[in-house]
C-alpha cells in the first residue's frame, strides 16, 4: 500500500458513521435535568458513578423519569461502563461551555488600564472586552496589541489585573498550541501561512496566519509569540534582569512592535526578529514552520 492510500485508509477510518445530527445534539442537553446530570458526572471526583448514585447526587427521586433523561444523553454524551456512567468529551465541552459562561453570560465591563506603552506613540495602555473578545489597545492613537476569545468565565471573581495575568497566559497557550500544528478549539490539524500585508489586530508588519483543517478556527499571530519560552531568547532576557514569563507579552517590543520583525525571505521563508537591551541586541531567525534556525547576540555601538 502507498503511502498515500494509506492516508485515505487512515482518514476514511476516522469518518464519522454514527454522529448525532447538531440541532438533535442541543435539544438533548437542552434540558435542566440533563445538564444536572452531566455537571454531577463533571464534579464527582470518582468515576464511574452508578446509577443509584448519580440519581441520589441530582436529587431525582422519580427513577424512571431519571433513567429516561440518562439514556437521551447516553452514547453521545455519557458512556455507560460496567460499573456506572462517565463522561464523554461531549459531555466534558458542554459542562466547561457553561462554565466558562460562553452559553450562558453576557458581561459587560468597563476598560481598564494595563501595564505598558503604545509602540506607535507611547501612550497608556487599555483593555477592552467586547463580544467575549479581550483586546490591548491604545487610549490615545487605538493601536492594538492584540485582539483574542476570553470567554466570560475568565471575568468571574478576578481583579482587572488578574484578568490581565490570566489574558496573557491563554493568549500564550493558544499561540503555543498553533504554532506546534494542534488547534486549541478541537485540537485538529492547524495550518499555517506567513503574511506581511493588510492589517491585523497585532499591528506588525509581519503574521502568522493559522487554520484548523478540522472546524476551521482561525488565530493570527505575531511570530514572536513563538519565542516566548524559546531558550536563547528566555537566557538572554534573564542576563539582563528581565523574566519572560513574568512580562506581559504586550509589553516586549518584539512580540507587538512593528520595527523589530521583518520577512527577509520568502523561498525559503525567513523572518528576523530582533530584541535590544542595554546595548546588546539579540537576533533570531525562524523559518516558514516557526522553528528558529539562527540565533546572534551582537554589541551595539
Amino acid at each position: 500500500m502507498s503511502q498515500h492510500d494509506a492516508i485515505e485508509s487512515e482518514e476514511s477510518i476516522l469518518e464519522c458513521v454514527d454522529c448525532v445530527d447538531p440541532a438533535e445534539a442541543f435539544s438533548v442537553i437542552g434540558n435542566e435535568t440533563r445538564l444536572s446530570i452531566l455537571e454531577t458526572l463533571w464534579q464527582l471526583e470518582e468515576s464511574p458513578v452508578s446509577f443509584s448514585e448519580l440519581r441520589r447526587e441530582v436529587g431525582m427521586r422519580d427513577s424512571a423519569q431519571f433513567n429516561y433523561h440518562l439514556g437521551e444523553l447516553t452514547d453521545h454524551f455519557v458512556r455507560k461502563a460496567d460499573d456506572g456512567y462517565e463522561l464523554q468529551h461531549a459531555g466534558e465541552k458542554v459542562v466547561t461551555a457553561v462554565v466558562a459562561g460562553s452559553i450562558t453570560e453576557k458581561p459587560d465591563i468597563e476598560p481598564f488600564p494595563v501595564e505598558g506603552e503604545c509602540f506607535a506613540c507611547d501612550a497608556g495602555l487599555q483593555a477592552v472586552y467586547e463580544g467575549e473578545r479581550l483586546a490591548i489597545e491604545c487610549v490615545e492613537c487605538g493601536h492594538q496589541h492584540g485582539n483574542y476569545d476570553f470567554p466570560p468565565g475568565g471575568l468571574t471573581d478576578r481583579t482587572p489585573a488578574e484578568i490581565a495575568e490570566a489574558f496573557d497566559q491563554r493568549v500564550r497557550h493558544l499561540h503555543c498550541l498553533a504554532a506546534d500544528g494542534v488547534c486549541p478549539e478541537c485540537s485538529g490539524r492547524i495550518d499555517h501561512s506567513i503574511e506581511d500585508e493588510g492589517d491585523c489586530c497585532l499591528g506588525v508588519p509581519v503574521r502568522v496566519e493559522h487554520e484548523c483543517q478540522q472546524c476551521g478556527h482561525e488565530l493570527c499571530s505575531a511570530p514572536g509569540l513563538r519565542l516566548l519560552d524559546h531558550s536563547a531568547v528566555v537566557s538572554f532576557h534573564r542576563e539582563h534582569g528581565i523574566h519572560l514569563d513574568e512580562e506581559p507579552y504586550w509589553t516586549l517590543p518584539w512580540c507587538v512592535g512593528g520595527g523589530y520583525t521583518e520577512l527577509v525571505d520568502r523561498d525559503p521563508v525567513r523572518i528576523e526578529l530582533r530584541a535590544s537591551i542595554d546595548g546588546e541586541e539579540l537576533l533570531v531567525t525562524v523559518d516558514g514552520n516557526l522553528d528558529v534556525v539562527e540565533t546572534a547576540i551582537t554589541t551595539q555601538g
